[in-house]
């Protein structure tokens, strides 16, 4: 619990914080430009494995804690539970539609599971956010990390339904069109548009009444409520939305690893999509995305290096720990906030230089 408590401490610093007025979209900023043209051209420069366990694993995590950073960074409400909403999403996929477990499953087609997937997905979060918002801080986290807690022991024991410890195999992926949709490039492009379609939902929400009023809200919730907003609704609603995120991370999780069990959504995996967006940047949309390729690069490698070593290769979370409180000891907005200071400093010393010249 002492990481969570770090994380929220981050995240009330992160949130006070002031930023500069920034348009929308940012049409005129070429690294943005830069890194969609890679996005979109990477099939053609990364193998099968790059392209599917590095950056496709990304994009998937990156969703799912872009759920936690909407929560966090414009409603100020720490919820670690958005891991569990994406598994509730993957189950519902494995148990309406097809797969190994034919006792289990019920066979429906994709497209008739999915949208049932994230229907009851977003509302089991709507129904936990509305138990969390009548809390405030440490409280917030702890309930839904009781939440997370209690699904994860409730799938591993639950066998009529979950297929208990063993979970759910050979989960059957879309094919139509003549398409394999879960071949390596067509899987790449669906999890990019639905990571850019979340992204881009996001940032107009930020800017959009109902994203203001949001902000209004986490900063000062007795002045809203005293204009007339009603603070709950609003809260509920963000979790609503944050839930429907989550839940599309969590279908195209299962399609992924065609396959969800109860270690997919344990509480140390909860914590991790935790650890993803505050060590990326809890107040950008772009923050989780950076903060999961971060992840994923170290559970990828640093695994193996360790293993090289000789030493136990789950010693990988130690170095995400260690990484993780540096980060938020130098900066409360993460990896974000200290590029930001990088670029400040730059443009200090600039000036300066600049303003030295001129002088002489």
């Amino acid at each position: 619990m002492s990481l969570a408590h770090d994380a929220q401490l981050a995240v009330g610093r992160a949130t006070k914080a002031q930023r500069p007025a920034r348009t929308w979209p940012e049409i005129n900023n070429p690294t943005a430009w830069a890194v969609a043209a890679i996005l979109l051209v990477m099939p053609l420069i990364a193998s099968g494995f790059f392209l599917i366990e590095i950056f496709a694993t990304t994009l998937i995590l990156g969703t799912m804690a872009l759920s936690l950073m909407f929560l966090a960074g414009y409603g100020g409400m720490v919820s670690l539970m958005q891991l569990t909403i994406a598994g509730f999403s993957a189950y519902m996929v494995a148990v309406f539609g097809v797969s190994g477990n034919a006792n289990i499953s019920l066979g429906w087609p994709w497209w008739l599971a999915v949208p049932m997937a994230l229907a009851l997905a977003t509302a089991f979060g709507t129904l936990g956010g509305a138990l969390a918002v009548r809390t405030e801080g440490i409280y917030t986290i702890m309930i839904t990390l009781a939440i997370g807690a209690a699904f994860y022991y409730f799938t591993n024991q639950n066998w009529a339904i979950f297929n208990g410890h063993t979970g759910i195999n050979n989960v059957a992926t879309p094919h139509f069109w003549g398409v394999n949709w879960r071949a390596d490039i067509p899987f790449y492009y669906v999890v990019l548009a639905v990571a850019a379609l979340c992204y881009f939902a996001v940032e107009y929400l930020s800017r959009a009444p109902f994203g203001l009023a949001l902000q209004g809200v986490r900063d000062n919730p007795r002045r809203m409520a005293a204009l007339g907003f009603n603070v709950n609704a609003h809260r509920v609603a963000a979790y609503a939305f944050a839930s429907f995120v989550a839940a599309l991370a969590g279908v195209l999780q299962v399609w992924n690893y065609r396959q969800i069990s109860p270690g997919s959504v344990s509480v140390g995996a909860c914590i991790d999509v935790l650890i993803i967006a505050v060590v990326g940047g809890i107040t950008r949309p772009i923050g989780p995305f950076i903060g999961a390729l971060i992840f994923v690069l170290l559970r990828t490698f640093a695994l193996d290096f360790l293993v090289r070593l000789g030493l136990d290769g789950n010693r990988f979370r130690l170095l995400i720990g260690v990484g993780f409180l540096a980060i938020v000891f130098w900066s409360s907005d993460g990896v974000i906030g200290l590029w930001q200071r990088w670029r400040q400093h730059q443009r200090r010393e600039v000036s300066h230089s600049g303003g030295g010249r001129g002088h002489g």
